[in-house]
């Protein structure tokens, strides 16, 4: 994409569909979670989220440093880092609260946070003190750690990435190398762990702050070998979906995902490419023009990412325990377009909750003695 903002229709479009595909992919007995991309490929939406986190990220500190000035950046990316930690604490909490509710309505569901329930009601201040330091993240909550350590990182990583690159691209690589050593490392209690760790992780942030401040597309496609390029991420994509589809039908161990194994990276970057050549060929644009209510939903990102962790975990253990785990096709689709349209309303209900909320708090100031 180019610098002009007009063009970032596509990147909130992209942002918006991946937060309704996580929503959709954490309920367990959803319908359409079967053909997105986690089914048809070695990675799925969560390498999505974090390169357009880094890209996205890459675009609002330019836009910033260049209107006001570096030092400003610097200190807003900063205060992002702690907005992101409060968005945890929110989340954490709210997952406890739907897994009390829930539990208190006698809905059992695998994902409901009981363990970390009970560990609250039996040692409360061990348990708060864990979720503030990271120790114990609840169902959901857990990508939020990950992004405050990158928003902590951004003043040091763009200006690298707008002037060392090469430096700073070398850098990543070697810390995702040795990520899974330095894994053991990260607080957590016992029995607890990171599902995302942010040494292997940071790696595609990188990248999609590299994308944005370097023409890296744009000089490969146009080089002479580029259709090369396009023809490798069509192999590499339709290899990963056989396998997927085909050779390793069960679920791969964690840590393949937790540190972001080379696999999955590199189909996702294979994806990617071909992504872009659509967005190049003004398909994204017509798609997100079209459905400007996905894109509403993908600039409030970091609301509907929250309120898309209590939908999904509300609508899946319902589901679930309307149909004792079982796949329900006609049930499935139903939780499916609740969930999705709940997210719409809580995307579409923001603003006018909020001006209704600056009313009464304006007529009751001007009411007051």
């Amino acid at each position: 994409m180019q610098a002009s903002q007009s063009r970032l229709i596509e990147l909130d479009f992209f942002r918006g569909l991946v937060l309704l595909i996580i929503v959709v992919d954490h309920i367990g007995g959803s319908i359409l979670s079967r053909v997105t991309l986690h089914a048809y490929a070695l990675c799925d939406a969560a390498e999505v989220f974090v390169f357009l986190g880094g890209f996205a990220t890459a675009t609002a500190y330019a836009a910033l440093a260049e209107r006001r000035s570096e030092s400003i950046a610097r200190n807003r990316f900063l205060w992002r880092s702690l907005e992101i930690y409060r968005a945890f604490l929110v989340t954490a909490g709210l997952m406890l609260l739907v897994s009390a509710v829930l539990n208190a309505f006698n809905v059992e569901a695998p994902n409901l946070a009981i363990t970390d329930l009970d560990d609250l009601m039996d040692t409360p201040v061990a348990a708060l003190r864990d979720i503030l330091l990271f120790r114990r993240q609840p169902y959901l909550a857990s990508v939020l750690p990950m992004y405050a350590f990158f928003a902590l990182l951004v003043p040091m990583i763009l200006p690298l990435a707008r002037s060392k690159p090469w430096l700073l691209l070398a850098g990543s690589v070697a810390l995702w190398a040795g990520a899974p050593a330095i894994n053991a490392y990260l607080p957590a209690a016992p029995d607890m762990h990171w599902d995302f760790n942010p040494f292997a992780w940071q790696l595609l942030f990188v990248l999609g702050a590299l994308v944005r401040c370097q023409p890296v597309y744009q000089r490969v496609s146009q080089h002479r070998l580029g259709w090369l390029v396009t023809l490798a991420a069509c192999c590499v994509a339709a290899v990963a979906a056989y396998y997927k589809l085909f050779v390793e039908v069960e679920p791969l161990d964690p840590s393949f995902k937790q540190n972001l194994s080379y696999l999955r990276a590199v189909n996702f970057l294979a994806i990617a490419w071909l992504v872009a050549k659509l967005i190049e060929a003004g398909w994204a644009r017509k798609l997100a023009q079209s459905l400007p209510l996905i894109g509403l939903i993908g600039r409030k990102g970091l609301l509907c990412f929250i309120a898309g962790a209590v939908i999904s975990l509300v609508v899946d253990s319902v589901l679930y325990a309307a149909t004792d785990g079982y796949l329900n096709y006609p049930l499935g689709l139903l939780a499916d377009a609740c969930a999705i349209t709940a997210l719409v309303a809580v995307a579409c209900g923001t603003e006018p909750l909020k001006r209704l909320v600056m009313r009464m708090v304006g007529t009751r100031l001007r009411t007051s003695p």
